[in-house]
């Protein structure tokens, strides 16, 4: 089946469509990635309206769907509504902008307009479970990240700012072979790296500092996330614990994932484990969520998790130490969710690393 037939096949009854409009949703639908356009799911057939800059890539690549070449979206619409004998049309509540729902309760004055989460929750029970391809493409991008890390560990020094190193490894990820990069880079050092979220300053490396990188590239849409902390220089041995606490945290947490564990439970094992070092209270988020078409997408590995994993779920194990006004350290890696474990698909090293 294609995904707008499993779509499809979640509709409630012939009446039922589903109308599929924000830019994430609709390449999942399709497989075809445009700026624009509208998916319409009904029961009998599925169509793609998008304007004359991708009518025809999208004739040639898109999948499970009649492609319509834009030109009266009203009339468009409307002619496919009365094909099918439409009453209910759902949207993604999760996308939509209240302005937006009143333009389409405007549109579509004479049928019900269901803002429900409906479609926003079937689009998600599918995309957290990843095919063989998808996770292919989710590899691909993540060779992309650990070669740039690679030639970026070789190529940095005591002395360039955070700024020159994200910069950096953004060019050497996209000149590997990234169609772009997954997020706003992270090179935080020293006091920075205290910060999970940290932005690159003009702050120089110093020696005898953590440098904190999360990165990752994008390949044909899917995401990579990893975050490395290596030393400039030589650590203390308070640096050595608390890399080695992290590190254990990350190891532990990954042994304790599979199918059918909640995501609050593995996230709890990595606060035990930080617990036992002592530094428990310093890590400040939650251990991990979903990687795909978005970099953070569902399921949620935390405190307050709703989710339970699932074979082919594809989440991000990141556990972290932030001391105040001192220094930061997290390990990240990607793991996909098996029937009785995970299989890692970030290779790049664990092992301290010294710059």
């Amino acid at each position: 089946m294609t995904r707008t037939d499993r779509i499809a096949a979640e509709l409630k009854d012939p009446s039922h469509a589903a109308l599929i409009t924000s830019e994430v949703s609709r390449q999942y639908a399709t497989g075809f990635r445009s700026s624009a356009g509208l998916v319409f799911v009904t029961q009998e057939q599925s169509y793609f309206i998008v304007d004359a800059r991708y009518y025809e890539h999208a004739v040639q690549q898109a999948d499970g769907v009649e492609v319509i070449l834009l030109s009266d979206i009203r009339k468009q619409l409307f002619q496919i509504i009365e094909k099918h004998g439409i009453k209910v049309i759902s949207i993604e509540n999760k996308s939509v902008t209240v302005s937006e729902l009143e333009d389409y309760k405007k549109l579509f004055t004479s049928l019900t307009v269901d803002p429900s989460g409906w479609l926003s929750s079937t689009l998600e029970k599918m995309r957290v479970i990843k095919s063989a391809e998808e996770i292919q493409k989710i590899e691909a991008a993540q060779r992309v990240a650990e070669a740039a890390f690679t030639k970026l560990v070789s190529n940095i020094r005591a002395g360039m700012t955070e700024k020159q190193v994200a910069t950096v490894l953004n060019f050497y990820m996209m000149d590997l072979g990234a169609d772009a990069i997954s997020f706003d880079t992270i090179a935080a050092s020293g006091i920075n790296s205290a910060c999970p979220h940290a932005v690159p300053t003009d702050k120089p490396l110093a020696n005898g500092e953590f440098l904190t990188l999360d990165f990752g590239a994008v390949v044909d849409g899917y995401h990579s996330d990893m975050t490395r902390t290596v030393v400039i220089g030589k650590p203390d041995e308070e640096m050595k614990k608390v890399y080695n606490a992290v590190w254990g945290a990350n190891m532990d947490a990954m042994k304790a994932v599979h199918a059918d564990i909640t995501g609050k439970l593995v996230d709890s094992v990595a606060r035990s484990t930080l617990d036992a070092w002592g530094y428990e209270e310093y890590f400040t988020h939650g251990l991990g969520h979903g990687v795909g078409l978005e970099v953070h997408e569902a399921p949620t590995l935390s405190a307050k998790s709703p989710y339970t994993l699932h074979e082919g779920m594809i989440v991000t194990i990141e556990p972290g130490v932030y001391i105040p006004h001192k220094y930061g350290v997290r390990i990240e890696d990607m793991v996909v969710v098996t029937t009785d474990g995970c299989v890692c698909i970030t290779k790049a090293p664990k092992t301290m690393i010294y710059i």
